[in-house]
């Protein structure tokens, strides 16, 4: 980069060299003293230190976590009371939305106006599962004169909680609400990749009056720290996010155990566009899609299939809007693209970049943009024409890259939509209802959007089929998964039992 282009870029203030776990109320080094290096993804020069935990520093923060489950007040309390110290972590997410996302920006490549957006989300996480635990019902079976049967819901333990690198801060606390509202206390583990935003939990939580030992945090390699995680015997419950084969060797580690699993791994959903739908909004709606995050995102519509009646018209419109995606420094407020979060990364897309060069024709995009000769930038990136088999049609990329494949029918369509090994997302597009309806249900994939893009609202089941999830959370989901669920029998008539060893 020149020395102008460094000149105009902001860093953030009081930036942190070096980063400790939060163990018991505390933050502390690694028993070992170990560490690790974390990369600015503009420059990839590392700019902290962060201690890299192991499986002693798990064990510390697992006993804490259930010394403050056994002994501490937090799964006692009524969840009116627990609800008011959500709406505090919101309220202080919310009063530091701007410095979380300013660090996380910097720690991920995010552009700042989406780590903004994500910040705002994760203190919405935190509300809506306040909320959810005072307004929540369970279910009670009459029998009238002979019994009534209950359902008595119970927080299981201690969770497991590991996180990705993308939009690190929003997905910690996709995972945090839920299990602390329902009364679990926590070991996270964050991707690390991007540690910075993760380490503010302690002091939001601290402020707001969680109790000491109910939140833990253990930073560390996947390998070494989220491995003795997934394998600790007092940890009942492990929610993942992340990719597939990650998610495959956490499934076979936690076999022994019998653990509790929610996991939303990787994903290449399809964005199927008909020649009824309104090309416009199609168009707009699958550029954010793959676009947004840096493409950095699970729910990426990343195969675009167009009906060949207008697939000639959508490629040439689509390549002229991504070759307009603005891509510059994440702390600038124009940018709609940023850098890659690693360059171990950013290698892994360029290589499918010049794979894709080989199985599509090359319609955007295609290497970095001009003026950044370092650090992990990527233009946006279109490929039409790619072949069903192509692996950049079967392979998630998660990055800005897009396959584009023509289809004539509806049912070629659905069959294209289903040919990979991922059940994530899926979004069609079409003004024909009875077409968006009859296909949707058809599709595979855990989650379908309709003439939208991926709009959440909080209290559906998210998750995916085949290799992209095991399990749902969600609103009512994310309570079952973090409650035991006891059925209590009451006999309120003359009772009826059936005896043995009586005689005649």
């Amino acid at each position: 980069m020149s020395d102008t282009q460094t000149a105009t870029r902001r860093i953030p203030a009081d930036l942190p060299d070096h980063i400790q776990h939060y163990i018991g109320g505390a933050f502390v080094d690694s028993v070992d003293g170990d560490t690790f290096d974390v990369l600015d993804p503009v420059t990839n020069q590392t700019y902290l230190r962060a201690a890299a935990g192991k499986k002693a520093d798990i064990d510390l923060a697992v006993a804490a976590a259930r010394r403050a489950f056994t002994d501490g007040p937090w799964p006692r309390m009524l969840p009116r009371e627990r609800s008011r110290v959500l709406h505090r972590i919101a309220d202080l997410v919310e009063s530091r939305d701007e410095r979380l996302a300013e660090l996380e920006s910097f720690d991920s490549g995010l552009p700042i106006t989406q780590a903004l957006g994500q910040a705002r989300r994760a203190a919405e996480n935190f509300r809506f599962f306040a909320d959810l635990i005072v307004a929540q019902t369970d279910d009670a079976f009459k029998v009238p004169g002979r019994q009534l049967n209950y359902v008595n819901r119970k927080p299981i333990g201690v969770a497991g909680l590991i996180t990705p690198w993308n939009t690190p801060f929003m997905l910690e606390s996709w995972k945090l609400g839920p299990a602390l509202a329902t009364g679990n206390t926590v070991v996270l583990k964050p991707a690390e990749f991007t540690p910075l935003s993760a380490s503010l939990w302690a002091g939001i939580f601290e402020e707001a009056g969680l109790p000491e030992g109910v939140f833990n945090l253990v930073n560390g390699l996947g390998e070494d720290a989220g491995d003795a995680l997934v394998k600790h015997p007092d940890v009942p419950l492990i929610s993942f996010t992340g990719e597939s084969r990650t998610g495959q060797l956490i499934f076979a580690n936690a076999a022994p155990f019998l653990k509790g699993l929610s996991m939303e791994l990787g994903g290449k959903s399809p964005a199927i566009v008909f020649a009824d739908a309104d090309l416009d909004a199609a168009i707009d709606a699958t550029i954010f899609g793959v676009f947004s995050l840096n493409g950095e995102r699970c729910t990426a519509g990343s195969r675009i299939l167009v009906q060949r009646d207008v697939y000639d018209a959508f490629v040439e419109r689509y390549a002229a809007q991504a070759e307009r995606v603005k891509v510059g420094y994440p702390d600038d407020p124009d940018t709609e693209v940023g850098a890659l979060v690693h360059p171990e990364h950013y290698d892994k897309v360029m290589s499918y970049v010049e794979l894709g060069k080989t199985e599509g024709r090359l319609v955007a995009g295609g290497g970095r943009p001009e003026g950044f000769s370092e650090g992990n930038f990527v233009r946006p990136t279109v490929f039409a024409d790619v072949a069903p088999d192509a692996r950049i049609f079967q392979e998630e990329i998660f990055g800005p890259v897009v396959a584009i494949t023509p289809f004539d029918t509806d049912d070629e369509a659905l069959a294209l939509a289903n040919n990979t090994r991922y059940g994530l997302a899926a979004y069609v597009w079409t003004n024909d209802l009875k077409r968006a309806h009859t296909f949707a249900q058809n599709v595979e994939a855990g989650m379908v959007w309709l003439n939208s893009n991926n709009v959440r609202d909080l209290r559906t089941p998210f998750g995916g089929v085949k290799a992209s999830g095991l399990g749902h959370e969600g609103g009512y989901r994310s309570i079952d998964f973090y409650t035991d669920q006891q059925a209590v029998h009451i006999t309120l008539g003359p009772t009826h039992n059936p005896t043995f060893g009586k005689g005649a």
